[in-house]
């Protein structure tokens, strides 16, 4: 995802492989030395950028289409600038975060909302499709959780985490409260003082993290804990196995892309997008060694992803990784303004999620 080692270009053959790359971005056509030279001002002449980019394309960072065309980057060209010739841009990111400071009106929204509205703009602004992962729900924080009796050896575990609701049904041993009992005040009192206990102890942490509970504290619970304490480890390591929820928007600006002018190229894209979404689960994932992914062409596993590139970065609660936010879109990328929108939508959600009140 990233280049092992720097590439020792010159400043000229820098110069000429960025600019190739840019003007292929921007025309979708192979590029030739007069095409460079009448676009830009690299100061040399006709024959000096042709000798260049011959040796640009002996090194692998350039190849012909055709015999009699100009040159098109390669996948380990894409790699090369965007590891060696470019920073993000910044004027790119603060557009980003304007546009979604001024549009997100987030107060009151479920977190699925935000998410949702926030790869609207990214997708909108960047031209691509954007993909977001919904928060892995152990690194959310509790704000409140609840028990209700509903049979003689059942109670119901309600989990309230930021905006999430999550609930699963907990089967109590026979001779607990509540197990072989008549439902009566007594039972709901006592309930009631568990589940305070339990908001109290595991409110502002993450819903993983019980280990520290001081179940000492509350002698009613004594029959209880085992039970719960396993029914909130079953309800998290559920959600561990089974959220793999990508939200996707801006597929059709894409598909309007020359490359995917083959049917069987756009059909097994949008299967992926559509169907797949799994498989691009670890794609996205960002992890602490790389906070920061990009997939160029041949370097994704998936076959319908191989004409593609993906930029995904972390969005966070303070230091806490909730989920990923990503682009897709061709190869063909001005990676500077893509890598700088992906970054800054990533901090914009870090910034909102690290600011949600778990508190009430």
């Amino acid at each position: 995802m990233t280049a092992e080692k720097s590439i020792n270009l010159n400043s000229r053959q820098q110069q000429v492989m960025r600019a190739t790359v840019r003007h292929y971005v921007s025309t979708a056509e192979p590029v030739g030395s007069k095409a460079l030279l009448d676009a830009f001002d690299l100061n040399v002449s006709a024959a000096t950028i042709r000798n260049v980019m011959g040796a640009l394309e002996r090194s692998g960072f350039l190849y012909q289409p055709h015999t009699s065309a100009g040159r098109v980057p390669s996948d380990s060209g894409y790699r090369l600038y965007v590891d060696e010739l470019i920073k993000p841009s910044k004027p790119t990111a603060q557009r980003i975060d304007r546009v979604l400071t001024q549009q997100l009106n987030w107060q009151g929204w479920s977190v699925e909302a935000l998410l949702q509205e926030a790869t609207q703009i990214l997708a909108h602004l960047s031209g691509y499709v954007a993909l977001v992962t919904l928060p892995q729900l152990e690194n959310m924080m509790v704000k409140h959780l609840q028990l209700v009796q509903i049979s003689t050896d059942q109670v119901l575990l309600v989990v309230v985490l930021d905006n999430y609701t999550e609930s699963m049904v907990v089967g109590l041993p026979r001779g607990t409260t509540g197990a072989g009992a008549q439902h009566d005040g007594a039972i709901d009192r006592e309930l009631q003082i568990l589940s305070n206990f339990l908001t109290t102890q595991l409110r502002g942490r993450p819903l993983s993290n019980i280990s520290s509970l001081d179940w000492d504290e509350i002698d009613t619970a004594e029959h209880h804990v085992l039970a719960l304490c396993q029914a909130i480890n079953d309800l998290t390591q559920r959600k561990r196995q089974s959220q793999t929820h990508i939200l996707v928007t801006g597929m059709a600006d894409v598909l309007s892309q020359p490359e995917f002018a083959e049917k069987s190229q756009m059909r097994n894209l949008v299967e992926l997008l559509a169907d797949g979404r799994e498989q691009l689960w670890p794609l996205l994932c960002s992890d602490s060694d790389y906070p920061l992914k990009i997939w160029i062409g041949e370097e994704s596993p998936l076959e319908p992803m191989q004409g593609c590139a993906l930029i995904s970065a972390t969005y966070k609660r303070n230091a806490t990784p909730l989920g990923s936010v990503g682009v897709m879109g061709p190869t063909r990328m001005l990676y500077e303004n893509t890598i700088a929108a992906v970054e800054a939508t990533s901090s914009y959600l870090s910034e909102i999620m690290s600011g949600l009140d778990v508190s009430q």
